[in-house]
């Protein structure tokens, strides 16, 4: 694919073409998923700090991850199957119950998980939003590995038994609209997926085309009634603040030119949404309201992310107020100078003309890039005054699965539509997707 030079960029050439820049970024980022994941479990770590738990969802980002792995020779498919069928006999024989010490309940999964026992950490939620990640991810191994032998049968078998495991109807807690989590303490969380636009797309079409315990789409319609187009540097799009909410459904979910009944009224699809926000996103670089350093044309993306420390400074006569790990949105914020590259790879198939340009100024200008750390650094801030290993500006000093999946999975389907192809096979998306409301493009092929 051609993309036309910007002549406000001087032109690099360390990382050579684009398919090489982006091939490079792709294996190092791999890496992760190979690396950081438990022999014994297979469940991969939320993130690089020593003793970190694993993240159910970093866990169904490494399923897709290990299917682009065996189609861009990354490892063979022998080791693939190892390391997916060790992943799913995990699940699938894990404890379920309403112990404080389960592995899971009603077929859902804690969202995080000690990484050698595979049971619930830190007293955290029953998560049903990370449960979809993972589910999305165990669905596409499913259809990925069709061979006959032994351990691909098995991974099919057990992939759907685990998907039809899911409780969603429980997970209502006798409402339509689905609970974001549940905990063996006190029971749900008060808050449901029913507000604004959100990652709980994906989540709705997996509850919606279950075959076994599935929710009406009454709930799907209330959810959507809630979202709320906003109108941004003469851009009208759906609104949420931070990137990866534009990313995540769209990871598995090939949502271009299918519409449900928001879309139709709207006059476009997630797909575009997706697409504007990104544009957004850079426009609010462009203009840097709050003067942050670096922020520009090729330096943008705000989305959940590591940041220097929960602090407030006085910068060249300014206050400046600092954040640790939160979810940075634009143009509305929070906002505190920290950008993350790899949410901008994320929105590669958005709008590659001018993502590949910024990924390239992040590794060759800021130097965001090492050939020996997995890809990306998590995020970076110019602006805090401490300089760490990037005289550039602060830099997190971890990799988060979370970060290194989209960067993985977002050029497959950029480049090849992996995923989305794998994932267009799924019946569940499918008749989740149908009940949704959705029609139109590849689902009148199907």
């Amino acid at each position: 694919m051609n993309h036309p030079i910007n002549k406000d960029l001087p032109l690099l050439n360390t990382q050579g073409t684009d398919k090489q820049m982006l091939d490079s970024l792709q294996r190092e980022t791999f890496e992760y998923f190979l690396k950081e994941a438990d022999p014994v479990t297979g469940l991969v770590t939320d993130k690089t700090q020593r003793g970190t738990p694993s993240s159910i969802a970093v866990v169904g980002m490494s399923l897709s991850a290990y299917i682009i792995g065996v189609e861009y020779k990354f490892l063979s498919r022998k080791d693939a199957v190892q390391r997916v069928h060790k992943i799913l006999y995990f699940f699938y024989n894990s404890h379920q119950g309403e112990e404080v010490h389960a592995t899971g309940y009603k077929g859902f999964y804690y969202h995080f998980l000690e990484m050698h026992t595979g049971r619930r950490a830190w007293k955290c939620e029953l998560s049903t939003i990370d449960t979809a990640l993972l589910m999305a991810g165990i669905l596409s191994v499913a259809i990925y590995f069709s061979g006959n032998d032994k351990e691909e049968n098995e991974i099919r078998q057990w992939a759907d038994a685990l998907y039809r495991r899911v409780d969603w109807q429980w997970a209502l807690n006798g409402g339509d609209t689905i609970s974001h989590g549940w905990n063996p303490e006190s029971g749900f969380l008060p808050y449901n997926w029913d507000d604004n636009y959100s990652e709980a797309l994906l989540l709705y079409m997996l509850a919606l085309g279950s075959p076994t315990h599935p929710i009406k789409p009454e709930g799907y319609k209330q959810w959507t009634a809630t979202f709320k187009i906003k109108n941004v540097y003469d851009t009208e799009y759906l609104y949420a603040g931070p990137l990866f909410i534009h990313q995540f459904s769209h990871m598995w979910i090939d949502f271009r030119d299918i519409r449900d009944e928001f879309n139709r009224k709207a006059g476009f699809d997630y797909f575009e949404n997706s697409k504007r926000a990104t544009f957004v996103h850079r426009q609010y670089a462009k203009e840097n309201p709050q003067q942050f350093e670096h922020y520009g044309p090729f330096g943008w993306g705000l989305t959940a992310s590591d940041g220097p420390g929960d602090s407030v400074l006085e910068i060249e006569g300014k206050k400046r107020m600092f954040y640790g790990y939160i979810a940075r949105g634009a143009p509305f914020g929070p906002d505190d100078g920290t950008i993350s590259p790899w949410a901008v790879v994320a929105s590669l198939p958005f709008a590659p003309e001018i993502v590949l340009k910024t990924i390239r100024h992040a590794i060759e200008k800021f130097n965001l890039k090492h050939h020996d750390s997995e890809g990306f650094d998590a995020s970076f801030n110019p602006t805090y005054p401490e300089k760490t290993r990037n005289p550039n500006g602060w830099v997190s000093p971890w990799k988060f699965g979370l970060n290194q999946g989209p960067v993985v999975i977002m050029i497959a389907n950029y480049q090849f539509e992996l995923v989305w192809k794998t994932m267009r096979q799924c019946d569940y998306i499918i008749k989740g997707l149908r009940k949704a409301g959705f029609s139109g493009g590849w689902l009148e092929t199907i």
